[in-house]
């Protein structure tokens, strides 16, 4: 368990907060391309590490994110006017682009030079993979934007649900790379069978497993960790084992075993230190991976039917996330339906911080109490002047994975030669995703 002191270092990302500084050293999603996918479209909100933006795309396709209170009067641009190449405030009508720059006011005198005098503060922008990701740390140090561990080509296709947690960064984070709660939590989901590997079908995964007490081991590098769960597998339990490789990618992403069609990854973006942006990640080759609307019904994440309009769930503490009692007594482990769903209940009854002075934590802890050592120890050596985790030469390589496989007891699964799941193979029983050989 952590001290008081050492929960508020570890979770606090607002204003000045040293972690919240360390993150702003890598590049992060502010929203979904899809949310601004058209010039001129409607301006949309975002908040992350406590800082309310607005975010638009241009006359010229380009997108700006920008503080969202005009440097007037302070009213919001999500109300503005996207036109002409800027997002124009309603209340006095100055004009700003993308880059900050104050195109025009309306309500000043054309000879008072003010607009050369005012910019607006905007952030340098990327869009790769879906997200529209700006750089929040020091201006006069933009590093040039790597591809993440989870699309490292734009050959992938990359389908991604959304949702905004009233919850810390972290305890959504600590869920993630935790693999042993799947055998209990997502049990009706992450179904035992006689396979030889995870695998996808359209209403469940089947795993070759039916140990629900797993041994860890973790591996320390660089970028964040790699850590096993290893588990007697239902067939050649003697020789073999069955093993789920998690990779954390400090500061904020997982990179989950995938299943036999394509690979799963999350990446959790603080809104503030109550909140949390969370995105659940399908990916690979187009052939194998399913497309946007088909992994957010899978998942019951769609808007409209599971989230409201701006990706808040609606299955909340208040009506019990719609758990339905029956469906549990007939069977269902859970009786919360969609398995993200099952996380974000656990997350959000933990309180929007989670008290870690209180927790009793265990073997299969191991992944966890690593996480909390490995994030202390990284933002104590930031605030010496130290370097960033995972940047520059540290930064992952784009052949780290996750994995899983049932393979011999002799081999080590450090060193095992794993590859992302990429290539098209024949889908196996009634997988719901359907390929091409």
């Amino acid at each position: 368990m952590l001290t008081t002191q050492e929960n508020d270092l570890l979770c606090r990302v607002e204003g000045d907060a040293p972690m919240g500084q360390l993150m702003r050293r890598h590049w992060t999603p502010v929203c979904l391309r899809e949310e601004v996918s058209e010039p001129d479209g409607p301006p949309v909100q975002a908040r992350v590490f406590g800082e309310d933006l607005v975010v638009f795309r241009d006359s010229e396709g380009r997108v700006g994110v920008m503080e969202e209170f005009c440097p007037h009067r302070r009213a919001s641009l999500v109300l503005g006017r996207n036109e002409e190449g800027g997002l124009r405030c309603l209340y006095h009508g100055w004009k700003m682009d993308v880059q900050g720059n104050v195109l025009e006011m309306a309500s000043e005198p054309c000879a008072s030079g003010m607009a050369d005098r005012v910019k607006h503060k905007a952030y340098p922008v990327h869009e790769w993979a879906g997200f529209v990701w700006a750089w929040f740390g020091p201006p006069e140090s933009v590093p040039e934007f790597r591809p993440p561990a989870w699309a490292p080509t734009e050959e992938a296709r990359v389908s991604i649900a959304k949702a905004v947690l009233p919850c810390n960064w972290a305890q959504v984070l600590e869920g993630a790379i935790d693999s042993a709660h799947s055998s209990s939590l997502h049990s009706s989901d992450m179904v035992p069978a006689r396979v030889d590997g995870a695998r996808a079908t359209d209403k469940t995964w089947l795993r070759p497993s039916t140990d629900k007490a797993p041994r860890m081991q973790v591996q320390r590098t660089g970028y964040g960790f790699r850590y096993a769960a290893l588990r007697r597998p239902i067939t050649n339990s003697a020789t073999h084992e069955y093993i789920r490789t998690t990779v954390f990618v400090a500061p904020a992403t997982a990179l989950i075993p995938p299943n036999n069609l394509y690979n799963v990854a999350n990446i959790n973006v603080p809104r503030d230190d109550t909140s949390t942006a969370f995105y659940f990640i399908a990916w690979g080759h187009p052939a194998q991976t399913p497309e946007t609307d088909t992994w957010r019904k899978f998942l019951r994440q769609q808007v409209g039917v599971d989230l409201d309009s701006l990706y808040k769930p609606l299955r909340t503490r208040e009506n019990m996330f719609w758990q339905d009692r029956q469906a549990m007594k007939a069977g269902n482990f859970t009786g919360i339906t969609g398995f993200p769903n099952q996380d974000v209940a656990m997350w959000v009854t933990m309180g929007p911080i989670a008290d870690r002075t209180r927790d009793r934590l265990g073997a299969s802890d191991v992944a966890v109490v690593e996480f909390r050592k490995q994030m202390l120890d990284a933002v104590r050596v930031f605030q010496d002047g130290g370097p960033v985790i995972g940047t520059g030469a540290e930064a992952i390589s784009p052949q780290v994975c996750a994995f899983q496989a049932v393979v011999p007891k002799t081999i080590d699964w450090r060193t095992y030669d794993a590859q992302h799941v990429w290539h098209e193979q024949q889908a196996v029983g009634d997988a719901g995703y359907q390929i091409k050989a």
